[in-house]
């Protein structure tokens, strides 16, 4: 993991509630009052992919409750340790659309930026848990990802991802903001993040500050997968980006026993446009080692989305993608 600097003397308020968190599965059930050798999937003690959730976030969980659907996406599973084929290290052949360190560059016209290797949460279902960030961010870091950009002005959009973006503090923000501000050709921002959702303070004053900036209108990619993880402070701060001219949206990963009926997909989006987001993508699972028992069946997946379409307006229901490696584009299920 890349640890964070503070911004000068004063560490902001997110920046505590980042720190504030529990690494250890043992301190988690016992902070939810759960018995680990009575969870149906067991727990994973020493996993090559630690635990990591701030006390922020688990105040959202229900006590008591194994199959608390915000649990799941953080609690490491004895299932994480099953065998299946088809499941791998790479699932999105990553490896083979890297240039240069610390960029990714698979699809016409946008590249992406590996800012950091650092995230708010450990999501066990995340498809870089085994992406190696100290062969992408040694040395220069963002150097020869920044060379690579303006030599090539067939690239229009750049992506800044992760590990996590927003874990980094608005000078480091604002420093390599104004690296990619000064190539001309790029004309669109755009950051992905699930901090807000862990953290909501994230979004505050110094951040809305460098992401209304004139010099291009930027886009905030969230990531929530349940209506829970959309409390009233997050839609407050995502109503003031949006007020501010940043286009606001979601995208999320279908995922079984977390979200993986119409009711609660569609109570997510409500709660999305509650906040100003709009639905963006509901991906079906990348397959990468250790999430396999997340993955819901393609035709469970499109008979939801259909479910969906039936009850919600269209910009309310989200497209139903997956991404495959070596395509143009992500392949869209249901539209």
């Amino acid at each position: 993991m890349i640890t964070q600097e503070a911004d000068g003397w004063q560490v902001p308020d997110w920046r505590r509630l980042q720190a504030d968190l529990i690494t250890d599965v043992a301190a988690l059930c016992e902070h939810l009052g759960l018995d680990p050798a009575r969870l149906p999937d067991g727990v994973d003690a020493d996993s090559d992919f630690p635990l990591r959730v701030p006390r922020r976030y688990l105040d959202r969980i229900e006590p008591g409750n194994p199959d608390d659907p915000l649990l799941r996406q953080v609690l490491a599973s004895g299932r994480e340790r099953e065998t299946v084929p088809g499941y791998g290290a790479d699932p999105l052949e990553e490896a083979e659309h890297t240039p240069v360190p610390g960029l990714l560059h698979k699809y016409h016209g946008r590249a992406l930026l590996v800012v950091t290797g650092a995230c708010a949460v450990h999501c066990r279902y995340c498809f870089r848990r085994h992406f190696p960030y100290q062969t992408h961010l040694s040395g220069g870091r963002w150097k020869q990802a920044l060379a690579w950009l303006r030599e090539r002005d067939d690239i229009r959009e750049v992506i800044l991802s992760g590990g996590d973006p927003l874990t980094l503090g608005n000078e480091r923000l604002a420093a390599l903001l104004e690296e990619l501000a000064a190539i001309p050709h790029l004309d669109r921002l755009r950051l992905h993040s699930r901090t807000p959702v862990v953290i909501p303070e994230r979004l505050d004053d110094g951040l809305l500050s460098l992401l209304e900036a004139p010099r291009w209108r930027a886009t905030l990619v969230l990531h929530a997968n349940h209506p829970r993880e959309i409390d009233a402070d997050l839609a407050a701060r995502c109503r003031t980006l949006g007020r501010a001219g940043v286009t606001l949206l979601n995208q999320a990963v279908l995922l079984a026993g977390v979200n993986d009926d119409a009711d609660t997909l569609a109570a997510l989006s409500d709660r999305l446009h509650d906040a100003g987001v709009l639905p963006y993508y509901l991906h079906q699972l990348d397959a990468v080692a250790g999430a396999a028992h997340f993955a819901v069946p393609d035709h469970r997946a499109r008979a939801l989305h259909a479910a969906l379409r039936a009850r919600l307006p269209g910009f309310l229901v989200p497209r139903l993608a997956r991404e495959e490696p070596g395509e143009a584009a992500k392949t869209v299920l249901a539209g």
